[in-house]
């Protein structure tokens, strides 16, 4: 099948699947941005890598806004803008300094408790309506997270308690992301995002300030590359559908994760490992089919005249 006739299918997907298409995409690769800061940490400082991953997020995307022109960043939600890069630098530099303090896969476990902050936060202050099989089956994903890193078994430290930190911060940036993509652009919220995350990360980097040697820039490069397009995955996906519906496909992101870990460090998920995962994967389809579902209901009853309400029930 031609690249042409493979767009032309994606388009015509639902809303529904057409983002978790897109968060799927995006759970890979900020699985892979994380063993890339893991790497990279070897040389630089968490802080710097922050740093250095936002400039490059923002020089990658100067291209586009100077073929799109200037007018396309016109934007009224200037704090919206500032609000969704605070949340998301202090998600950030928390999380970049829990990678290099914990096993990656265990790390990324507990920084699922985020999708249930968000279904939480979207219901809250989105006044989206979050159906109650979808809560269980988000809270399901969640005992999936709880298999994985086993509370009572494992000492909770300043790590976890860091790792916890971060998936409410990364919630708060995802409820930010899904408010702004109702207005702005895709591409025009990255680079907006470029601009404030490089201010906002300078002054912690300046503190823990070292020059990149030679073989790190490569490193740096492929950072910032992977992130960019991330984020470009992640702005499509809240563009299409609900925040409470998008936010358990970045569950994808702990085998994932657990299978490259394995390759590059050697590090070997154990049977709760992969016990939790298979329960977070389930849950995911689970509500990838009833989000479908609904979709379908909620196309055809207004054109046979049917009143909608309750559907979220089926």
């Amino acid at each position: 099948m031609s690249p042409k006739a493979l767009h032309a299918r994606f388009l015509a997907l639902s809303p529904a699947t057409s983002g978790a298409l897109w968060m799927t995409l995006a759970a890979c690769l900020l699985a892979t941005l994380s063993l890339l800061v893991r790497n990279i940490s070897a040389d630089l400082h968490p802080f710097e890598i922050a740093f250095f991953r936002n400039i490059a997020q923002l020089v990658l995307m100067l291209p586009w806004v100077v073929m799109a022109g200037v007018a396309v960043l016109s934007t009224a939600r200037t704090w919206a803008h500032v609000r969704r890069s605070a949340f998301g630098i202090c998600a950030m530099l928390t999380w970049f300094s829990v990678l290099t303090m914990m096993p990656i896969a265990e790390a990324t476990a507990i920084s699922f408790s985020a999708p249930l902050f968000t279904t939480a936060g979207a219901a809250l202050f989105l006044r989206e309506h979050v159906g109650l099989r979808r809560w269980l089956a988000t809270a399901v994903g969640f005992v999936g997270v709880l298999l994985i890193i086993r509370p009572g078994f494992h000492e909770v430290g300043q790590p976890q308690l860091l790792a916890l930190l971060a998936a409410a911060l990364i919630a708060g940036a995802m409820l930010s992301n899904k408010s702004l993509a109702k207005t702005e652009p895709p591409n025009a919220m990255v680079v907006w995002m470029g601009v404030y995350m490089s201010v906002f990360s300078l002054p912690p980097a300046l503190t823990v300030w070292t020059w990149p040697e030679a073989h790190v820039w490569a490193w740096l490069l492929m950072l910032g590359i992977v992130a960019t397009l991330a984020h470009l995955a992640i702005n499509r996906a809240f563009g299409a559908a609900d925040a409470s519906f998008i936010a358990p496909f970045g569950f994808v992101q702990i085998p994932f994760v657990a299978g490259v870990g394995f390759i590059a460090y050697a590090e070997v998920p154990d049977l709760w490992t992969w016990a939790g995962s298979a329960v977070i994967v389930a849950s995911g389809i689970y509500i990838a089919r009833r989000e479908a579902k609904v979709a379908k209901l909620r196309a055809v009853q207004p054109a046979l005249g049917i009143a909608t309400l309750g559907v979220e029930k089926i």
